[in-house]
């Protein structure tokens, strides 16, 4: 599939700091960061669109698959999801956190120690997930014993040299410094 069968559009990142709230870390520091219908996608080749944008911008894509529908995070890598078809309303943070619907077009990046979670789903949801280059992902669940060494891992992990959507000049430079 070619580049140019997409558009990838300018759009202002929404942001959100989560809190820690017990259960799930989420991260001090770098905030999720949500573009809302960033790229106008081809009606066929839609998710070797995404995977090949996103390893070309250091961002190896690494499954196609939905949201999981429990709470988990990771503690070593940070996540971006690419929409490529359906919808989806998910929680990020925690319990106590935000809901997002994320729709066919919409790019999500997670920081490391961000919990998120799946509500309600279409039929046909199908997302590319990846993490930056030399990372890889585990799966928490937000469990008492997992706290401790989760804390340091996320404190670890640095920031990607690229957004896996706009590359070197990505806004994800302008909100995680």
């Amino acid at each position: 599939m070619n580049h140019r069968d997409a558009r990838i559009k300018v759009v202002d990142a929404q942001t959100a700091l989560l809190p820690d709230k017990g259960t799930i870390p989420n991260n001090p520091t770098l905030p999720l960061l949500f573009y809302q219908q960033a790229v106008d996608l081809p009606d066929e080749g839609a998710p070797e669109w995404f995977e090949a944008v996103f390893t070309a911008n250091g961002w190896p894509a690494a499954w196609r698959n939905g949201i999981f529908p429990f709470h988990h995070y990771h503690s070593c890598a940070h996540e971006a999801l690419g929409v490529y078809a359906g919808s989806a309303t998910a929680l990020l943070g925690g319990e106590h956190g935000i809901e997002v619907t994320v729709t066919r077009g919409d790019v999500v990046i997670i920081p490391a120690g961000v919990g998120h979670k799946c509500l309600e789903k279409s039929e046909d949801l199908a997302i590319v997930g990846a993490y930056p280059t030399n990372t890889s992902p585990d799966l928490m669940k937000g469990e008492l014993h997992e706290r401790p060494a989760c804390l340091e891992a996320i404190a670890k992990v640095g920031i990607p040299l690229q957004d896996p959507l706009y590359g070197e000049d990505g806004p994800m430079h302008q909100h995680w410094r």
